[in-house]
């Protein structure tokens, strides 16, 4: 396990915040480099050319380090229905056929599909919740022949559901079907590898587990997607980006790589590099690692809930940093409200209790919640 990294953020020692796939604490590290990033916008005379591009591919070298692939794969997006959109507007989809989706997807991954699906006569597919939770065996049950896209998580964001993305990948190639990725709540928490799942498409937003800030995520794009239309023309995705004098020559011609599907602006003096330093921080703890911290924590949580009458699927079909507690019994919707005047934070989505420690947590942090759910669980 990875010690106890708290030093790192600025979270008070009476809170409990075990809602990292909310939204993650910015680290102090970050938050500083943000801060000196954002200063240079005071001094615009200071900002040179070379600028606008530096932090771009140091960003675009890190993440592909996250995601196990060549730096030109990668593009700089605002958020995950943004690289959501862009793989729905280059994948072909015709009449009859039809978009799988699962069960109370992320609806970020939901609605350009279902927008894609109605234009063009297609269906869209939904994968039911299965009993047994193995979200896997559903979905492999569910690519028939008529399956033109399937679009997934890696991580059911309600249940915690681990999806076994290789062995899909597999399915999907041999059946012809495109494989579109939403990996905002696994990416930097749970081991992933573009060489072995080989997607299409893969987005993650930084600002869950990749310990980011807001409106910055990345984007993969295989090679043969890669001379696809981008959702806008801007200016730096050009061949010619880097030499300003020339601007005014237009080209038709687009930066190498995925680089082409940036979206604008994306030098973002402020963001870019708090995410970037997020990323770095990842790196050297190791994503295995802090899957494994998470997942120590949450078995304990399990274990311990499970005496109050909730339950939760078991590793793996539970992603280790993913815990959602469940019961037959209703969850009041007032009781995030309740645990946060416990200084306590969770999140409920649709019926369960989500629980997503991170390095910054405690065993402390886990007695409080447990401590308050046998107090409140049945308000």
């Amino acid at each position: 396990m990875i010690p106890c990294q708290r030093h790192l953020f600025d979270i008070p020692d009476d809170v409990a915040y075990l809602n990292c796939a909310y939204m993650s604490p910015l680290m102090k590290p970050a938050l500083e480099s943000g801060t000196a990033a954002l200063a240079r916008k005071a001094h615009p005379w200071q900002i040179t050319p070379d600028q606008f591009f530096a932090d771009s591919e140091e960003f675009r070298t890190t993440a592909a380090q996250l995601l196990d692939c060549s730096a030109d794969c990668v593009a700089i997006v605002p958020s995950a229905s943004y690289g959501i959109a862009t793989a729905a507007r280059n994948l072909p989809v015709n009449q009859g056929q039809s978009i799988l989706v699962l069960e109370e997807q992320f609806p970020s991954n939901y609605y350009a599909w279902q927008r894609l699906a109605e234009d063009n006569g297609a269906s869209l597919k939904i994968v039911p919740w299965p009993e047994d939770n193995d979200w896997t065996a559903a979905v492999l049950n569910s690519l028939t022949a008529d399956v033109r896209i399937t679009a997934l998580p890696q991580v059911q964001w309600t249940s915690g559901g681990r999806l076994d993305l290789v062995r899909i990948g597999q399915a999907c190639r041999k059946l012809g079907a495109a494989l579109v990725l939403d990996l905002t709540q696994s990416l930097g928490a749970l081991p992933f590898s573009v060489r072995d799942v080989q997607p299409d498409f893969a987005v993650a937003a930084s600002y869950k587990w990749l310990l980011g800030p807001y409106s910055i995520g990345l984007l993969y794009v295989a090679p043969k997607w890669q001379g696809g239309r981008p959702l806008e023309e801007n200016w730096i995705q050009r061949a010619n980006a880097n030499d300003f004098a020339s601007l005014i020559l237009y080209t038709e011609n687009y930066d190498a790589g995925a680089r082409r599907f940036d979206m604008g602006e994306r030098s973002n003096f402020a963001l870019l590099p708090a995410a970037l330093r997020a990323m770095k921080q990842l790196l050297e703890w190791e994503v295995a690692q802090i899957s494994e911290t998470a997942g120590v924590l949450n078995r304990q949580l399990a274990e311990a809930a499970a005496s109050l009458g909730f339950s939760a699927p078991a590793e793996p079909l539970r992603a280790p940093h993913y815990l959602a507690l469940r019961r037959k019994a209703a969850i009041s919707k007032g009781l995030p409200e309740m645990l946060a005047r416990e200084k306590v934070f969770v999140s409920v989505r649709g019926s369960s209790i989500r629980v997503t420690p991170h390095v910054y947590n405690t065993v402390e942090n886990c007695e409080r919640l447990i401590a308050c759910l046998r107090r409140f669980a049945t308000a």
